[in-house]
């Protein structure tokens, strides 16, 4: 419905500019939102008074400008008020909902989704926590955001691959087995150095007693 009313109102502005009625220097930006009082509406919108800085006109005038161009092709439309200093409330018709829900149930599971991606291929690479240190929160997190990022690419088009990577090998892998092994072995007594530049936190000795 939503960008059903956006499209609207596009194409109302766009009529406007046409006739010279509206500068639309500036591109505006197109919020619409759910009224809080049933009696305003399905849909209501701020547009005229976003507008009314950029296009030297009272919010008001400019909602009547936009609502005398706009044209309900579609028919969705049962009718459209100007509130206040500017709203513009827009109500649809019982049918349109009606329509929605027959669509919702054709559907089923895929109602909503749109080959947006069209079979581009997308890589997500998330979590891939380094082994050189503990787990944590933030792990979770990830996996978490970066499977349903996921989810939502599948579900409108994109050929997904999901990468996880395992770091266990180079530098800081060889860093951290001496840093354990010198934690082991001072832990049963012996005086072994610590890498000057080794992992020092608390959990490579937990490392340590456990390998004890």
């Amino acid at each position: 419905m939503k960008q059903t009313v956006t499209e609207i109102l596009l194409q109302a502005l766009a009529r406007a500019k046409n006739k010279g009625e509206l500068k639309l220097d500036v591109n505006p930006v197109i919020t619409l939102d759910a009224p809080r009082e049933k009696s305003h509406g399905d849909l209501a919108t701020t547009l005229a008074m976003t507008m009314a800085k950029s296009e030297s006109k009272p919010p008001r005038k400019i909602a009547e400008i936009i609502v005398s161009n706009i044209e309900d092709t579609e028919g969705v439309l049962e009718k459209t008020e100007i509130a206040g200093p500017g709203f513009i409330n827009f109500f649809f018709k019982q049918t349109e909902w009606k329509k929605t829900l027959f669509d919702i149930d054709a559907e089923g599971a895929c109602y909503g989704l749109r080959d947006i991606g069209k079979g581009e291929k997308v890589l997500v690479e998330f979590v891939s926590a380094n082994p050189t240190g503990p787990l944590h929160v933030g792990h979770g997190r990830g996996a978490a955001v970066g499977d349903a990022l996921s989810n939502l690419l599948t579900a409108t088009g994109y050929t997904v691959t999901r990468e996880f990577y395992i770091n266990d090998a180079g530098r800081q892998i060889h860093l951290l087995a001496r840093s354990v092994y010198a934690r082991y072995q001072q832990a049963l007594g012996n005086d072994v150095p610590f890498p000057e530049d080794g992992y020092r936190g608390s959990y490579i000795e937990e490392i340590a007693k456990d390998l004890i």
